[in-house]
């Protein structure tokens, strides 16, 4: 999960601040994250899959389809 989570910031030639100011925690708490030092928070998890426009189940290492699901509304 974090190899997956470092390879989107990385493809979109992001920094880790620059993340971790559009998450609203600190640089220090994203690079814990990436090393898998700390789990990472379904809320971020999500907030992340939106940002980089994926699935949570890719980023979690559940599929290797990168295309986010479609939302149904209700």
């Amino acid at each position: 999960m974090y190899e997956r989570v470092r390879a989107m910031r990385e493809d979109r030639d992001m920094t880790q601040a620059q993340i971790a100011r559009l998450l609203h925690i600190h640089q220090t708490t994203y690079s814990d994250y990436e090393l898998g030092n700390l789990n990472i928070p379904i809320s971020i998890l999500i907030q992340l899959a939106d940002l980089y426009a994926t699935s949570v189940d890719y980023l979690v290492g559940r599929t290797d389809v990168t295309a986010p699901y479609s939302h149904k509304k209700v």
